[in-house]
C-alpha cells in the first residue's frame, strides 16, 4: 500500500512539473518577435527576368466539339436498343443477361450458390490434388495468387 501511494505521489509530481515546463515554453514562444517585413516590401515584386508577352495577337486552340447527345441521352441509348425512345424491361435487363448466362452452368435459368461461386469452386477443385474435398497446407499453397510484375518507377 505504501508503494502505491508513493508511486501515485511521484506520478502527480512529475505531471505537475511537466505542465509547468510546458507552460513556460509556451510563454517563450509567444514572446518571440514578429518577422521583419520591411525587407520584403522593398523588393521588386516582378523580377526583370520574366518574359512579358502581348496576348492581343495570340489565338488559342479551338475547343473540342461536343456530341449532339448529352451524357444522359447517351446513357439512355445504351439501353434503348431499338431507338423507340422507350426502354423495355427486356432492354434494361439485356446488359445483365450475358453475365447471368455465363454463371448459369447447367442452363436451367436458376442460379445456385455453387454456380454463383463458380470461380472459388473451380479453384478449390483444381487445388485438391487427391480429391478428398479437403485442402492440405501444400494443396492450399497452390491457390496463392500469382505475383504481379510491378512497373519500374523510373525509365532508367
Amino acid at each position: 500500500m505504501k508503494h502505491a501511494i508513493t508511486g501515485a505521489l511521484v506520478t502527480l509530481a512529475a505531471m505537475g512539473l511537466g505542465l509547468f515546463w510546458y507552460q513556460g515554453r509556451a510563454e517563450v514562444e509567444e514572446a518571440a518577435p514578429p518577422p521583419d517585413l520591411s525587407s520584403l516590401l522593398l523588393e521588386d515584386p516582378a523580377p526583370e527576368g520574366l518574359p512579358i508577352a502581348d496576348a492581343a495577337d495570340m489565338v488559342g486552340p479551338t475547343p473540342p466539339e461536343a456530341s449532339d447527345l448529352t451524357k444522359e441521352q447517351q446513357r439512355f441509348f445504351r439501353y434503348d436498343r431499338d431507338r423507340d425512345w422507350r426502354i423495355s424491361r427486356t432492354e434494361m435487363l439485356s446488359t445483365r443477361s450475358a453475365a447471368f448466362r455465363k454463371l448459369d452452368k447447367d442452363g436451367n435459368n436458376l442460379l445456385t450458390f455453387e454456380e454463383w461461386a463458380v470461380t472459388t469452386v473451380d479453384k478449390f477443385e483444381s487445388a485438391d490434388a487427391n480429391s478428398d474435398n479437403e485442402l492440405t497446407p501444400g494443396e492450399f499453397a497452390t491457390t496463392r495468387p500469382k505475383p504481379t510484375k510491378r512497373k519500374a518507377r523510373c525509365a532508367c
